[in-house]
């Protein structure tokens, strides 16, 4: 299936139903992998590489190479590109592995590592490669996805089936559609319907839905002649479908809308937050935003209203705090309503190994978790922290920076 948006806490991913919408990490770390690992790719021209200590930037003497376009560190190597020709480069910029697979970075393709595999592309045939550039798993699918649990999706004549990291084809392609593996699951389609396997291949749940999506927290959502309710791994049918739409469950509650209204669920269906809401999102850190009359607050697990909804918006609450608007501006607010940082800034997002990106006057910086600029407010463009470094761009030059603001990677 990839076709469906799911919010889970705060990363958004596509994924596979129109009607199920979640903020992200809510299915641990291999959602997070396969969520938080897709690349942000910049284009660049003659980017050159060359790595600097913790402390001070190597001087231009030091290993150098020009790229067209590199992507996002994962699993301590970033994907390059040369004339739509791809490998990989490690930290100390070594070209670990040689520029030989097709490619081009600006498409939707994730080619990072995840599970110590990365899926390549030769002659128009896809594979598997390890980290040292061995191809594992031959160059013969015409399409392949990321591992999940020790499993990837792949194509061969049309049908979609699962291998292992040996290459062996553990489910023999004969789906038109597929999801990933989580909790032990994958979602199936054929003859246009859903059902849902376990790593045996054995369907759990047979072929029988309109739609369905992945189990989280053990309930997976079903739609079933117009409606949604949620089923267990034994497929029964725990929630009987009768929502317009419904999230994923996370911190033990799921988002559901009934009549234009908002509200969560248990997983015994009881509604334990009345469907009263404009708007709302998932549970994160034991708190949910909720929109009324045109405001946003934040309710705890039993509907009190916790944080008074004063605020025009509001994100989830990530590392003990959350964003949010008041009088046009951004800032950053404790479990308690707390104001930890001004109410300043353009735009905010959420915090990630302990920083926040924040903008402010049409630039961009990093802020702790006590409102420090840690990170000066002086980027015309920057991203995600991911494996300590993030990608920042300066007077028109790209650079790689860690957590201190110091140089790792910088552009010519």
């Amino acid at each position: 299936m990839r076709n469906i948006v799911l919010k889970r806490k705060s990363v958004k991913r596509t994924g596979r139903h129109p009607e199920i919408l979640a903020n992200g990490n809510v299915l641990q770390n291999v959602l997070q992998n396969m969520l938080q690992n897709v690349l942000v790719v910049v284009k660049r021209t003659l980017l050159t590489a060359m790595l600097v200590s913790a402390t001070q930037v190597v001087d231009a003497q030091h290993t150098m190479k020009k790229y067209d376009e590199v992507g996002n560190f994962s699993e301590g190597l970033a994907v390059v590109q040369v004339d739509n020709k791809l490998g990989f480069i490690d930290k100390a910029g070594n070209e670990v592995v040689p520029l030989r697979y097709d490619g081009m970075l600006a498409g939707l393709i994730d080619f990072a590592f995840s599970d110590g595999l990365a899926q390549v592309k030769l002659k128009g045939k896809w594979g598997f490669i390890d980290k040292a550039g061995n191809e594992v798993i031959p160059c013969k699918y015409d399409r392949v996805a990321h591992f999940s649990e020790g499993l990837a999706d792949v194509q061969l004549n049309g049908k979609w089936g699962f291998i292992d990291k040996a290459g062996h084809e553990v489910i023999p392609c004969k789906y038109d559609q597929v999801g990933y593996f989580l909790e032990g699951f994958a979602d199936v389609l054929l003859n246009e319907k859903w059902g849902i396997i376990d790593k045996t291949g054995r369907e759990v749940i047979p072929c029988q839905y309109d739609q369905i999506g992945s189990f989280s927290e053990g309930l997976a959502p079903v739609k079933s002649n117009g409606k949604w309710g949620f089923i267990d791994k034994q497929g029964s049918e725990v929630i009987p479908p009768r929502y317009g739409q419904v999230w994923y469950f996370s911190d033990g509650l799921a988002e559901v809308q009934l009549a234009g209204k908002l509200g969560f669920i248990d997983r015994t269906g009881k509604e334990v937050i009345p469907l009263k809401y404009e708007g709302a999102r998932v549970f994160s850190e034991d708190l949910a935003p909720v929109q009324l009359d045109g405001k946003w607050g934040f309710v705890d697990k039993s509907g009190k209203e916790v944080i008074p909804l004063i605020y025009e918006g509001a994100g989830i609450f990530t590392e003990g705090l959350a964003d949010v608007q008041l009088n046009g501006k951004w800032g950053f607010i404790d479990k308690t309503g707390q104001e930890v940082t001004p109410y300043k800034y353009d735009y905010t997002d959420r915090f990630s190994e302990g920083l926040a990106k924040v903008h402010l006057n049409s630039k961009w910086g990093f802020i702790d978790k006590t409102g420090k600029e840690v990170i000066p407010i002086k980027y015309d463009q920057a991203e995600h922290f991911s494996e300590n470094l993030t990608e920042v761009q300066l007077d028109g030059k790209r650079m790689y920076i860690d957590t201190s603001g110091k140089p790792v990677i910088c552009e010519l």
